[in-house]
């Protein structure tokens, strides 16, 4: 199982017609690999907000899925709201939760908003950690004037065409997709119906006006109260009772007071540990005086915040994570160099003329290096099969005979799976060379590391290929991948020696 995990926080511009919102939660559910988390609907706003967490793979299978349902369901000429909005799925963020970087999530965001501009013709902007524009960071600079003026603009002014798909919009409107970090959306209601009041305090504390520094504030009109809708775009640099009390304080400048609060999706525990130990005065408050902490440690054996050390896992008197999850991790670690090359390149005017191709050789090896990841896990998922059907039982013949079935079908499977590693280790090395040859001069020595480290990768795939089919009790069975493994090698000398020449040449050495 792959350690990736991150979120999606997508909202929809529907909450008044409940076959609707469940037809869009379907369509997120449907997707195996997928875990639905919360969704939260508000009739004022007409929006729904839902929150659903898996594998990269899975969860932007499920946010398209969704953005189809919705365009076929929500027309936005007909909708009304108090939430600002451009598109039947507004906004679709992803936020890297474990083992994924913020580039990738971005990666992912732009991947997912060509193939929504393409397949479903619906206009597409990125923005925040994906934006290709500074001035498209903020969702409100894009957001500004909502559906209306946009439908009126794009394809008019030239600032106002999307970044993927077509320059006019129809009436699923336009989506915006991007990567961030975690977000509060956090809602004060005022004890009055006076929506100025609101708007006077939202301009106070929002970071856009003059306010606190991660606050994004609206004021509406919310089941007949005034109500400060924000979003906390930093927890911990601004923090929510840091808000709590701003609000609070320029409410009373106007003879009101909180009524309560609301919170919309889902929030990290940290943020509210650290609410309570603001407002408790605990100074000297410890997370590990935490209840569940201390029952999880004890329960489970590690940390509650402990990621598995996959160098402490290979170095453990174990089979298995062994050598074929050492060829995929080193593998991960070549992808992973070739990334950096593209990111060092892209963005500078020097490599102005490569930079299409350099995102193009990013794109494809960020999917290797999820893929060459995700590999460590599958490698040794198919040795312990090997084990267990050594441990089958074997007292008659008939026993015996489908033992000896099952321990070949999984010892052919455990060669399979090096030999897809080997085929990744020399895409990585074919990008790789694309990569020294045009990319940023001053990474030529993480180039070539890479290429190295994909040299190593398949030479460590190639052993445990050969190793297992030799194991086979008809080894004809394994020449077809024996022929398949010596194409590679072959092709893998040839990448190296060119790699080898390039750094040479443009290295000067």
């Amino acid at each position: 199982m792959s350690n990736q995990l991150i979120e999606c926080i997508s909202n929809y511009s529907e909450a008044r017609r409940p076959q609707v919102v469940e037809a869009i939660l379907q369509s997120i559910s449907a997707v195996p690999g997928v875990t639905l988390l919360d969704h939260h609907s508000d009739t004022d706003h007409n929006r729904t907000v839902v929150t659903f967490v898996g594998e990269p793979e899975p969860v932007v299978e499920a946010a398209f899925q969704s953005i189809k349902k919705a365009a076929e369901l929500i027309n936005l000429d007909e909708h009304t709201g108090e939430h600002p909005r451009i598109g039947a799925t507004d906004v679709v963020p992803f936020v890297p939760i474990s083992g994924i970087t913020m580039e990738d999530c971005a990666l992912l965001a732009t991947r997912l908003a060509r193939r929504v501009g393409e397949e479903l013709q619906i206009p597409v902007y990125l923005y925040e950690e994906a934006a290709t524009r500074p001035e498209r960071k903020n969702l409100e600079n894009i957001r500004r004037g909502q559906y209306e003026a946009l439908k009126a603009e794009m394809g008019v002014d030239p600032a106002r065409d999307p970044d993927f798909g077509p320059h006019r919009v129809g009436p699923a409107g336009a989506t915006v997709i991007g990567a961030r970090q975690p977000l509060v959306a956090f809602n004060v209601y005022l004890t009055t119906d006076d929506v100025s009041i609101a708007d006077k305090i939202a301009r106070a504390v929002r970071h856009s006006s003059g306010g606190l520094r991660f606050v994004k504030a609206l004021g509406l009109l919310v089941e007949g109260r005034a109500q400060v809708s924000m979003n906390l775009t930093n927890y911990r640099r601004t923090p929510i009772p840091r808000v709590v009390e701003t609000v609070r304080r320029e409410a009373e400048r106007y003879g009101v007071g909180i009524h309560h609060t609301e919170l919309v999706g889902l929030i990290p525990q940290e943020a509210l540990i650290d609410t309570a130990v603001w407002y408790t005065q605990l100074d000297q408050f410890d997370k590990e005086q935490l209840l569940e902490r201390k029952l999880y440690a004890a329960t489970s054996g590690q940390s509650f915040e402990a990621a598995p050390d996959f160098i402490a896992q290979l170095a453990a008197g174990t089979p298995a994570p062994g050598g074929g999850s050492a060829a995929a991790h080193t593998g991960a670690a070549a992808a992973a160099l070739v990334a950096m090359v593209c990111r060092l390149t892209i963005g500078r005017k020097k490599y102005a003329a490569v930079e299409a191709q350099m995102r193009q050789v990013l794109e494809q090896a960020e999917v290797l290096r999820a893929n060459l990841a995700a590999g460590v896990e599958k490698d040794a998922a198919a040795y312990e099969q090997v084990m267990a059907t050594y441990k089958l039982p074997k007292d008659t013949p008939e026993q015996e005979s489908e033992r000896n079935a099952a321990i070949e079908q999984a010892m052919f499977a455990a060669a399979q799976v090096p030999l897809e590693t080997a085929r990744m280790a020399v895409q990585v090395l074919e990008l790789g060379a694309q990569a020294v040859s045009v990319g940023n001069v001053n990474t030529l020595s993480d180039g070539g590391t890479s290429a190295a480290l994909a040299i190593a990768c398949l030479a460590g795939s190639a052993l445990n290929v050969r190793t297992n089919v030799h194991s086979l009790q008809d080894p004809a069975a394994g020449q077809v991948l024996l022929a398949e493994l010596q194409s590679l090698e072959m092709r893998a000398h040839e990448l190296e020696k060119q790699i080898q020449a390039v750094i040479h040449e443009r290295g000067g050495f």
